[in-house]
């Protein structure tokens, strides 16, 4: 049975502004279960487009110096499976048995991705097909924070408060958002960031201001180093990377690859060295967005819920979740509070669309580093 549903984000922001945001409920009052979406509004703007779905992306590739193969654009299927049953068993020091997802927040499209919760017990969501950042706030409202972030996809926050973002427009780029609004980098050695043949995904910042970045798709797949003074480095060429997170002392940066999580040494200049396979992810499963607590584990947001590893690549559970796992943060006043973002959700018309997005909430023993966001 469905629980009735009423949101306290209408009554702020207005009936339009409700439609583009999602719905969603107050922390303290979350549901177990997710309503249906709300109808789309009549005059809908079309989605933002990532750079390999733009009519400019082949002059873009033919700028290039030594021009890549095309990315192909991303089609979504037109349904999704439904929400599944779990049942979360205790792993020592990090989740206790019997916790339970608690549903915050939904929009229709790909409007979720790189999570990162804020100082003030908040959580930022990036919006794809928006090119807005939503701010859930802990009374429970959803308001767009920063917009026209040209097709921004992930988000990430320094120790100092710096928040960065990845932008997957046309003529790509990383743009900080605050406390100063600028484009830190949109050119590589070949040209524009169009030229290194790929899809940029995840981003994590370093306290120092530089910046390392994932990329998806030949013949770039890796990471790339963007320093503090704008120079850029690419590392793992080759390597399917996705989510990527510093450790908590910030020497090691961790990286999804395909099956696995790769581990690289942080030199003092930002620079990588000694790349090695950190763990397995659990077969067939797939790593997408990353986390670490304060204690130095390492969590992997991927299709069946949240892996776990040890700080020394030991495997030490899975909090499994009720949807396929995109990205991940711990948040909330005493960062024990960990939130994912889930893809799929139920439309107005009662059908599972895999083309939505869903955070989800669980309380934990693990906490966030400090400091950080995640």
């Amino acid at each position: 049975m469905r629980r009735s549903w009423r949101t306290k984000a209408g009554l702020a922001i207005g009936v339009g502004t409700l439609a583009a945001l999602g719905a969603m409920a107050a922390f303290g009052q979350a549901s177990d279960q997710a309503p249906p979406l709300p109808p789309a509004p009549a005059n809908a703007p079309l989605p933002s487009l990532q750079a390999n779905a733009d009519p400019g992306y082949d002059a873009a590739l033919a700028a290039c110096k030594n021009p890549p193969r095309k990315m192909p654009a991303i089609h979504w299927p037109a349904s999704g499976p439904p929400p599944r049953e779990y049942t979360v068993g205790a792993i020592p020091g990090v989740i206790a048995a019997g916790q339970r997802w608690k549903f915050l927040w939904q929009a229709e499209g790909n409007n979720g991705d790189g999570i990162v919760s804020t100082r003030d017990g908040g959580l930022l969501i990036a919006q794809n097909d928006n090119s807005d950042v939503v701010k859930l706030d802990q009374n429970g409202n959803a308001s767009a924070v920063y917009r026209d972030t040209h097709t921004g996809g992930a988000l990430s926050m320094n120790a100092k408060g710096h928040l960065f973002t990845i932008e997957r427009g046309l003529h790509p780029r990383i743009e900080e958002l605050a406390p100063t609004r600028r484009v830190v980098v949109d050119h590589y050695s070949d040209g524009t960031l169009d030229c290194l043949g790929g899809i940029m995904n995840d981003l994590t910042a370093a306290r120092d201001g530089g910046i390392y970045f994932t990329v998806t798709g030949a013949p770039a797949g890796g990471i790339l180093y963007v320093s503090p003074e704008g120079a850029v480095t690419q590392y793992g060429q080759g390597m399917l990377t996705n989510g990527i997170i510093l450790s908590p002392d910030e020497k090691k940066l961790y990286v999804t690859n395909r099956g696995s999580v790769e581990v690289f040494d942080v030199q003092p200049d930002g620079s990588l060295s000694n790349q090695r396979e950190f763990a397995k992810l659990l077969p067939n499963t797939g790593g997408d967005g990353s986390a670490v607590d304060a204690d130095g584990r390492v969590y992997v947001s991927t299709n069946p819920g949240v892996q776990v590893f040890s700080p020394e690549g030991k495997y030490l559970g899975l909090i499994p979740s009720p949807r396929d796992e995109i990205s991940i943060s711990f948040g909330g006043p005493d960062r024990k509070t960990m939130y994912i973002l889930a893809r799929g959700a139920e439309d107005s018309n009662g059908k599972q669309i895999a083309n939505a997005a869903q955070v989800y909430s669980i309380q934990m023993i693990a906490r966030g580093p400090k400091g950080r966001p995640k």
